[in-house]
Parts: C-alpha cells; sequence; structure tokens
C-alpha cells in the first residue's frame, strides 16, 4: 500500500498543499486573506522579516494556488482561492471516514471481549 502511495506521488497535489501549510507565516497569511483580499504591505506588516523573505511565502503560496495576487497600479493585492483546500477537504473526510469505520469496528470488538468475560 505504501508502495501504490510512492508511485501516485507524481500526481499528488496534496503534498504541495501541505508543505505550503507547514510554515507558520505562511498559515497566518491565509488567516488573515480569510477576511477578505489584502494588499501585500498590509499582509507584510505583521510579520516581522524582509519584504524580499515576505515575498517569497507569497510566491509559495500563489504556487500551489492558495492564493492569487493582481496587482493594479502599485498596489499588489492578494485574493484568497477557497477551492485551492478541495483535495485537502476531500482526503480529510476520506481519512474521518476510514478511521471512524475502524474505531467503530474496535469498539464493536471490545464490547464482545467484554460480554464474553462476563459469561
Amino acid at each position: 500500500m505504501l508502495l501504490s502511495h510512492m508511485a501516485n506521488e507524481s500526481t499528488d497535489n496534496l503534498t504541495p498543499l501541505f508543505a505550503a501549510l507547514a510554515d507558520p507565516t505562511r498559515r497566518a497569511i491565509v488567516e488573515a486573506l480569510a477576511e477578505g483580499p489584502l494588499p501585500v504591505t498590509a499582509l507584510a506588516e505583521d510579520h516581522n522579516m524582509a519584504l524580499p523573505s515576505f515575498l517569497k511565502h507569497l510566491g509559495k503560496l500563489e504556487k500551489t494556488g492558495v492564493i492569487k495576487s493582481q496587482k493594479t497600479g502599485r498596489v499588489r493585492t492578494c485574493h484568497l482561492q477557497p477551492a485551492a483546500f478541495g483535495p485537502l477537504q476531500d482526503w480529510v473526510e476520506r481519512e474521518r471516514a476510514r478511521w471512524g469505520g475502524k474505531r467503530d469496528r474496535l469498539a464493536a470488538h471490545l464490547e464482545a471481549l467484554d460480554k464474553e468475560t462476563k459469561q
């Protein structure tokens, strides 16, 4: 099973998404943009780093499709792209269902064992 997951890694769209969201700065950017579009300068204000470093974080998010930026005049504004989270949400739901079923089977098994020991 592990090998089949590794073989599909080239078509895996979750790995770049998880990598983009692994960094706390990038997660903070996503949280800020959840309130609505913001100019880069406003996003950068909350982070104690040089602008070029901050722009690398934005680039990683934009590359994965989590955000999109638009330049109007001298102002670059970032927008969150909620559809980019679809594959992540689908994966979480599949895992939740899979583990929920295992948990239910374990509970039933433990209950059956408990009944056997009481007889």
